[in-house]
């Protein structure tokens, strides 16, 4: 079952905790529960329970079929410039679509994974002075991207696949003057949280099958950060931080869950355009119309987006 709530509206605790009579009643015998701590859980914070008869069931909806995954692209408004993108790339070509685009004075913004296939974003606005990269079987290996950080290079784009393979990118030129990830099997906002208060911010985020992948660097040119997570793609919270000055700098997505880092800039941009897009499939004609109006893919990934 599935209950849907708006963004700021108050939980019914009594109803939630309804669902789920069915399945205690069925080993209450042999496994008393007691509940009295979550129904309690409503009046701590000043809520009133609704009181429901006996025979009321509590209404909900309930959508039948298989969570959907889709290509989620960012896009920011930029002075006009080259951008290109790859998908559906295999390990073997990786390096010929990076050497080229090298050749033509384009950088890699981001990279992104779907059914253990690459995509690739190179353009000439990174303000990058040099990159390398690295394919691992390894979900992030850390004693390549430690070796990088010897060189002063840091972590700019990363993407996992559903195998636990890794795409690491890491350049010169960044603003950042610290770095530190973290591998997790959920998401991990405890870590994220202590990081924000020793002011670290997210600046890269992906997913390899179930597993995250999080890092987060200093001087990183954000003064606020909140993260919006959710087993849908959180539309409602998206725009009441638009609305607040956020703007979405960081995006991963499983199968189950899509996390969106959004951020407010130090410095305040001429332009704050931003739009999001959910396609099937990768959303190359999209990316063509929205370039015609001075719009560039700023970060991409695939994930759960409906419920």
């Amino acid at each position: 079952a599935v209950t849907n709530m708006k963004f700021d509206e108050e939980p019914n605790y009594a109803k939630l905790i309804s669902i789920f009579d069915s399945l205690i009643e069925q080993c209450a015998l042999s496994r008393p529960i007691k509940i009295d701590g979550a129904l309690k859980v409503g009046q701590k914070r000043g809520r009133m329970l609704l009181n429901l008869d006996e025979d009321e069931q509590p209404k909900k909806k309930i959508r039948i079929g298989s969570p959907a995954c889709q290509w989620i692209s960012v896009y920011n408004a930029r002075r006009p410039m080259k951008q290109r993108y790859h998908y559906n790339v295999a390990d073997s070509r990786l390096h010929q679509h990076v050497q080229k685009g090298n050749e033509d004075g384009l950088l890699i913004s981001c990279v992104a994974s779907a059914a253990n296939l690459w995509a690739l974003i190179m353009d000439a606005g990174t303000g990058f002075t040099s990159q390398v990269y690295e394919l691992s079987t390894v979900f992030l290996h850390k004693d390549w991207i430690m070796e990088q950080w010897e060189k002063n290079y840091y972590i700019s784009s990363i993407a996992g696949s559903d195998n636990g393979n890794s795409l690491v990118v890491m350049s010169k030129g960044t603003s950042y003057t610290q770095q530190s990830y973290k591998v997790s099997d959920s998401f991990p906002f405890k870590w994220i949280n202590k990081k924000w208060k020793e002011d670290f911010h997210v600046t890269s985020m992906t997913t390899a099958g179930n597993r995250w992948g999080v890092v987060m660097s200093r001087n990183s040119g954000y003064s606020d950060q909140v993260v919006e997570l959710d087993f849908l793609y959180p539309s409602d919270g998206i725009h009441r931080r638009w609305e607040s000055g956020y703007r979405i700098t960081s995006m991963a997505a499983t199968a189950d869950q899509a996390a969106f880092i959004l951020s407010v800039p130090k410095r305040k941009m001429m332009d704050e355009t931003q739009e999001t897009l959910r396609t099937t499939a990768f959303p190359s004609t999209h990316v063509k119309e929205k370039w015609a109006k001075n719009l560039y893919i700023a970060s991409i990934c695939f994930g759960r987006t409906v419920c």
